[in-house]
């Protein structure tokens, strides 16, 4: 018996995520979209089979919780859903110092933007390999490519996503498993989000984009087998003229950077981030000049 294949999208109700699904949709692709219990979810399902005539099939699920991974991978699996295209989208940022988050705040980041995507992507890696040709898109960011104030934890769970993404690509390359990894700016996701970017200076607002037009970019790259993603001319400007500035002319902007917000006090701190022109030194070798916003 024929089984009908499906791209299975996590953090789909909104955002990214929401994108994404109606651009697979408008592939004539089957989605399994997960995400947390919501009414939001469900709208999105319905707008796409009545527009796009494909067949949606809808998980709640809080996937900072491991059992509900597992259980998620096993409904897939009783049903008999083929999935060949796994796209772990769902994620938590912030922007803060690291001192002002709490440690649960720190712990449901962790689970949702580490342990979630590996989860998954093991639980259903012998499903792709029995798909071949399959692809897995992991979700990151361009602040995985720099030392950002207030985006330690955060930067450093998609600094794991690009990392992870690209050991496994080698891993899995002779298996006919595709894995990409798209790390784009800063997005207008929600209301709070568009406001935020709003406020921010010419700079960070030259490379925020709308999902709409990154998901395109990101489905195509990702069906061309491409390793990295950055959508945007401007962002790629930034990552090129990274690698050409001095890593000692990185550390002064970026010591500056920091004086001026320790000299401000933390109520007017988030509005001095905005109008900042903040530095980031490299994870591996990427830009200086670029605002917190843009990631």
């Amino acid at each position: 018996m024929y089984l009908k294949n499906y791209c299975l999208i996590t953090g789909a109700s909104e955002g990214f995520g929401r994108a994404l699904a109606i651009e697979c949709a408008g592939r004539k692709m089957n989605l399994i979209l997960v995400a947390l219990p919501g009414p939001e979810l469900f709208y999105l399902a319905n707008f796409i089979e009545r527009n796009y005539k494909v067949e949606v099939i809808v998980f709640e699920k809080d996937l900072t919780k491991e059992e509900e991974c597992t259980m998620l991978y096993k409904e897939v699996c009783e049903r008999n859903y083929n999935i060949n295209i796994l796209i772990n989208n769902a994620g938590l940022g912030n922007t803060q110092l690291f001192s002002e988050g709490s440690i649960s705040f720190y712990e449901q980041q962790l689970k949702l933007n580490v342990v979630a995507t590996t989860l998954l992507t093991r639980l259903f890696l012998d499903m792709l390999r029995n798909n071949a040709p399959a692809y897995i898109l992991n979700v990151g960011s361009l602040c995985s490519f720099f030392y950002l104030a207030k985006k330690q934890v955060y930067g450093a769970t998609k600094s794991f996503i690009y990392f992870f993404s690209k050991s496994l690509r080698r891993e899995l390359q002779n298996e006919n498993i595709h894995v990409s990894v798209i790390c784009p700016g800063s997005m207008n996701t929600n209301t709070s989000v568009i406001l935020l970017n709003k406020k921010s200076s010419w700079l960070s607002q030259l490379a925020v984009m709308n999902p709409e037009k990154v998901a395109p970019i990101a489905i195509d790259g990702l069906l061309k087998r491409k390793e990295v993603i950055i959508p945007g001319s401007v962002n790629k400007f930034f990552l090129v003229l990274n690698k050409l500035i001095p890593a000692s002319l990185k550390k002064i902007i970026t010591n500056n950077q920091m004086k001026l917000l320790n000299a401000v006090p933390p109520r007017f701190q988030p509005a001095m981030t905005e109008a900042l022109l903040p530095v980031s030194i490299p994870v591996n070798k990427p830009l200086p000049v670029i605002i917190n916003q843009i990631c």
